[in-house]
């Protein structure tokens, strides 16, 4: 009985995170929204709606980091961002949506990280302790 009480938690609880990305993705477009909360909530929602994640599920424990706290937290950041009715006309409209939306632009800031990342590490690589020139070749 317990463990059936807390999966039908935890299912509404899902559902309501994605209802509410859909509401920030909504919100982050919506003129009314003051600045502020356009920009934290187009970027959660951008990194929710994105395609692949910064840290991707494969590894150990940091890997579902993101999907445990990082998203959930932005969404309660950017909800306390956005004005009361503004948020309950939001989810209202997310709620009767069918599908979910896909950020593109959330897929290629995460890209562009990770290219970035890789770059650094070639060059800290190259140059850093295990390339460049050492002290005996001086």
């Amino acid at each position: 009985m317990r463990f059936s009480a807390f999966l039908e938690n935890a299912t509404r609880w899902g559902r309501q995170i994605k209802r509410d990305v859909v509401a920030l993705w909504i919100a982050a477009r919506d003129r009314r929204t003051p600045l502020a909360a356009k920009l934290v909530a187009g970027a959660v929602a951008a990194y929710a709606l994105s395609p692949i994640d910064l840290i991707p599920d494969f590894i150990p424990v940091f890997g579902y980091l993101d999907d445990l706290l990082i998203v959930p937290l932005g969404i309660l950041l950017a909800v306390k961002l956005v004005p009361v009715g503004l948020m309950m006309e939001f989810r209202a409209t997310a709620a009767e949506r069918h599908g979910r939306p896909v950020s593109h632009a959330g897929l290629a800031i995460i890209i562009a990280i990770w290219l970035c990342a890789a770059v650094l590490t070639a060059w800290w690589v190259w140059t850093g302790p295990f390339g460049g020139m050492t002290a005996h070749q001086t």
